[in-house]
């Protein structure tokens, strides 16, 4: 059986499929060799390689089982996606996501709900598959839960920074499809699974959150990038819509959750990628104590 971390009466398993190097000098276009340079001891090698001096970033989804449904959250790149500008990513077709899936003992039409903290490329790519041509939900039971604020950025307007391809070739096809439920942003599925605000990087960002038996985690998607943010907060990630406002919410969120028992799962941090939120002088860090999925 493939390593999983249960929390109460869930399980919950992490799910890779690929990772992607960044440059720090484009992923924290404000930051300098000199500001990196007191944290490259516990950044290396797992988050930072010393080789190419590159962020290290894991895509990965989690799947949370409760008593009642299978809930796959994220679905990271997906096959056949044209993404020119990442090469990672680009019309690859490989059998990695699925493959890790099936470690677990899930099949894709097992998985009841997909859940997205938000719509970027990465963060959706499996929503769809193409089949003959056409793009189809890769989750043909489930029920795919989006912001409603979160689809109306895209569906109105989209981002100066980013195409609109992977709406139309992730979002947009789940929506003909009929299987998507567009929730307020502090929606509950019930009372084990519910989303809560967490804008900035993009206007309807969702953190997610689960409880259990009291156990708790919460999968915070696209809030934090690397764990130097944790140490920095006020570190602004070029991908981000609303700067100032994803300060505000990352440095909001860490104090939430800081010294408390709630388990923060990532989506890009290397192994373990969850952990627990303590303080740091001024700041913060992630204490990754946990054995590893």
């Amino acid at each position: 059986m493939a390593p999983h971390r249960v929390l109460g009466g869930l399980k919950v398993m992490r799910v890779l499929e690929l990772v992607t190097p960044f440059k720090w000098q484009h992923f924290f276009p404000e930051t300098t060799a000199a500001d990196w340079a007191p944290h490259r001891h516990w950044l290396e090698p797992d988050a930072l390689d010393p080789d190419t001096d590159q962020l290290q970033f894991p895509m990965q989804s989690y799947v949370v089982r409760t008593s009642h449904h299978t809930i796959l959250i994220d679905s990271c790149v997906g096959n056949d996606k044209d993404r020119p500008t990442r090469p990672h990513w680009h019309l690859k077709t490989d059998a990695t996501y699925l493959n890790a899936l099936a470690l677990h003992g899930i099949a894709p039409e097992a998985i009841d709900f997909v859940m997205c903290t938000h719509l970027h490329s990465d963060h959706v790519g499996w929503n769809t598959r193409l089949e003959n041509g056409r793009w189809v939900p890769t989750f043909a039971n489930a029920r795919y839960v989006f912001s409603k604020k979160e689809l109306e950025a895209w569906r109105d307007v989209g981002h100066e920074k980013f195409s609109r391809t992977p709406f139309e070739d992730s979002v947009l096809p789940v929506l003909e499809a009929g299987r998507a439920e567009l929730v307020a942003d502090d929606y509950a599925l019930d009372d084990e699974v519910w989303l809560s605000p967490t804008p900035g990087h993009t206007p309807g960002h969702v953190s997610i959150s689960l409880a259990s038996n009291g156990a708790s985690a919460v999968m915070c998607g696209d809030l934090m990038h690397s764990p130097v943010q944790c140490a920095h907060p006020e570190w602004t990630a070029w991908p981000d819509w609303d700067a100032e406002q994803a300060k505000e919410t990352r440095r909001a969120f860490l104090e939430r959750y800081c010294e408390t028992e709630t388990l923060v799962c990532t989506a890009h941090f290397p192994l373990p990628s969850a952990g627990y939120i303590v303080r740091a002088g001024d700041a913060f860090r992630i204490q990754t104590d946990e054995p590893v999925w």
